[in-house]
């Protein structure tokens, strides 16, 4: 049996900027709970959750890591995640798993890319969350203009619960002593009484009691009220830490215990039941004595332990022998053990309630995002996924050695089940292999272990650009399939209508036939010879995109009208129509974030210039740092890398994110479609 209870666990995940101090920080709590004896260094690659040897060489997180601690009577789950920009989907594929986002700040850096974009993550999952000002003790930080900061950046609800006091040595809890001695700014009085007014506000009777008897109100009192505000985001506590010498440690740990949200209290998990438009909202309760219920955040691939399984227990018990099936499968796999993770290691454990978070291995069905559950009575659950941000960095990959391609295949396979944002594209028209990530040093650490992990050697080169096709106008088609080959023969004739639809809405297939023109048995077979165009384009050789097809007439042969004979029609009559329909190529245009020494700002503009593309505003940032944000082609950003080290002094770091698909200038259209006549010839 568990020493624990659903009501005892605290899920909480520790995101942030590269930098922030996550892994210290979790280093700094495992040691003050006993769970180590001494704190782990980054950069002695001693810390529990920093275990890969390449997380060690680099000094930094590259994936998620989970470990646990008990404090007061309570157990709390903590997920340390990278903070680079490259591994952003690492850190998001784990808050599915967690009622809270700690949200971790390096008080010298302030608000940085990483820490709005995870902030809006966590807002958009209705996760509680709590701010938490790390390295409170440098040098020149200027605490109140980094509180005044994030308020300003994340809103009026972000509250200080604690201040830092002789010049950030150690902290004075605000919330559950109305009074206390000096601190770095503010007053202990001051922020007491502001937090408690914003907690009331959730609870009118509470709120009566407090503004019309003055009566000063107990810790316990607040309680639920204080869930409610953090469920509605109407609260979002800032705590001050310093994770190197432990000043304001014990001040958030009586924090997570007391005051954080366990599986209850918590905005409940997003489960929906059913396919497609089919799909409805379904309640999923942490109560230990219904249907086991669990949800797949993590896949490793472990070369000694094989595949293992992590997942948050959202509604019952699960034991060693439990039965449990994955996702829609008819036939379970019996648990046998059952781990608890602590960074590398997997500790066994006998039982697991609702709101742990634990381990299987060797199943080979497990996968990402699945739902475990013991009961088909919960066939056909899902958990709302993750937006993950579109990999757009690529790379061309082969192997080095013939004979290894099958190897290859499997590696990369193994390597996509455990990360979100690592795609795998096979572009056959190309005949080439492009595996995209969020920036090169996500590429970088795949190559890496494809060679260290799996002895993998490839060669790479720059991919194939995604463009597109579509159309600028409205058009008709019409072609007539008739063929004759001794016997039965085959007919088959199409009138359709083609129409541009909104940027990003994707391809939609209209049945329109009236009279029986057309038999409907036949129409499947029409929208199957258009999806073909549709992925092998028309005038470039790109998939076509944002296209209504509407077919109207046609006619056929009782005898000599057969499937194939309607899939050449519409194909052709589809590629008939486009022709006429002003198509246009499409090229990806990209969000760009350039971040480095404001003295490089006007040659990274004149550069961004020549690569048509656009600066849309910048920022200035703490110590001579300018983030500048514009848009361009991704088609421009070619040994941009390279280019911007060159500019910067190797200082420069840059990210993208997919923005939207814009039309190619007219003669770089016109060079496109002749190369593609050319190739066609």
């Amino acid at each position: 049996m568990s020493d624990y209870n659903a009501e005892d666990v605290r899920n909480i995940a520790l995101v942030g900027h590269a930098g922030s101090g996550k892994t210290t920080l979790v280093e700094a709590l495992l040691a003050a709970t006993g769970v180590i004896n001494v704190p782990g260094n980054v950069t002695k690659g001693t810390t529990v959750c920093d275990f890969d040897p390449m997380e060690k060489e680099l000094q930094h997180s590259l994936d998620a890591a989970i470990t646990s601690f008990t404090t007061s009577g309570k157990h709390i789950n903590l997920i340390d995640t990278p903070g680079y920009p490259d591994f952003l989907g690492r850190s998001l594929s784990v808050l599915p798993a967690v009622e809270t986002a700690a949200l971790v700040i390096n008080a010298q850096a302030g608000i940085e890319s990483m820490t709005t974009r995870l902030m809006k993550a966590a807002d958009n999952r209705h996760l509680c969350r709590l701010i938490i000002v790390n390295q409170i003790d440098a040098e020149h930080v200027d605490l109140a203009q980094v509180t005044e900061q994030i308020r300003e950046t994340f809103g009026p609800e972000c509250l200080p619960i604690n201040l830092p006091a002789d010049g950030g040595k150690r902290v004075v809890d605000c919330f559950f002593q109305p009074s206390g001695g000096p601190t770095d700014f503010s007053s202990v009085e001051e922020a007491h009484s502001r937090i408690i007014d914003q907690v009331v506000e959730v609870d009118e009777d509470l709120m009566a009691l407090y503004l019309e008897q003055g009566q000063e109100l107990q810790p316990e009192q607040l309680h639920a009220p204080f869930e409610a505000a953090l469920r509605e985001a109407h609260l979002m506590p800032i705590c001050y830490v310093s994770a190197q010498t432990g000043a304001g440690i014990p001040e958030l740990l009586e924090i997570m215990a007391r005051l954080m949200p366990n599986p209850a209290e918590g905005n409940p998990p997003p489960f929906l039941k059913g396919e497609g438009a089919a799909m409805e909202p379904v309640r999923v309760s942490p109560d230990p004595a219904l249907h086991a219920v669990a949800h797949v955040f993590k896949i490793l691939n472990d070369p000694y332990r094989g595949k293992i399984g992590i997942f948050r227990v959202h509604q019952g018990r699960i034991t060693p022998a439990s039965q449990l099936f994955v996702g829609d499968a008819r036939k379970p796999f019996k648990v046998n053990h059952l781990y608890r993770v602590h960074g590398n290691d997997l500790i066994e454990v006998d039982e697991g309630v609702p709101g742990d978070i634990l381990a299987v291995t060797r199943v080979d069905d497990i996968h990402f995002d699945a739902v475990l559950h013991d009961s088909h009575d919960e066939d056909h659950f899902h958990l709302t996924t993750m937006e993950c941000p579109i990999p757009l960095f690529g790379l061309a990959i082969n192997t080095s050695k013939r004979g290894d391609e099958q190897k290859l295949t499997d590696a990369l396979n193994k390597l996509r089940s455990e990360d979100p944002c690592f795609h795998i594209e096979h572009n056959a028209g190309a005949n080439e292999t492009v595996v995209r990530g969020l920036g090169e040093a996500h590429l970088k650490v795949v190559l890496r272990r494809l060679t260290e992990q799996f002895h993998i050697d490839v060669e790479t080169r720059p991919p194939s650009i995604p463009y597109r096709e579509t159309i600028m106008g409205q058009a008709e088609g019409h072609h007539r399939h008739k063929k004759q080959t001794g016997g039965a023969g085959q007919f088959g004739e199409v009138y359709l209508r083609v129409e541009p639809k909104a940027r990003g809405t994707g391809f939609e297939f209209v049945d329109a036939v009236v009279g029986g023109a057309i038999p409907g048995n036949f129409i499947p077979s029409i929208e199957k010879g258009v999806r073909q165009v549709l992925e092998e384009g028309v005038v470039a050789g790109y998939p076509l995109q944002d296209i209504r097809v509407t077919v109207y007439d046609g006619k056929y042969h009782p005898v000599d009208s057969k499937d194939i004979a309607f899939a050449t029609a519409g194909r052709k009559a589809f590629i008939d129509a486009v022709l006429k329909a002003q198509p246009v190529i499409l090229e990806p245009i990209v969000k760009i974030r350039i971040t480095a020494q404001d003295s490089a700002m006007g040659d990274l503009a004149g550069d961004l210039s020549s690569r048509r593309g656009r600066i849309n505003g910048s920022e200035s940032k703490s110590r001579g740092r300018v983030v500048i944000e514009g848009e361009v082609p991704l088609a421009e950003l070619e040994g941009y890398d390279a280019r911007l080290k060159s500019l910067t002094g190797g200082e420069g770091t840059y990210g993208i994110e997919l923005s939207h698909y814009d039309p190619v200038p007219g003669n770089i259209q016109k060079q496109m479609m002749d190369a593609y006549q050319r190739s066609e010839d």
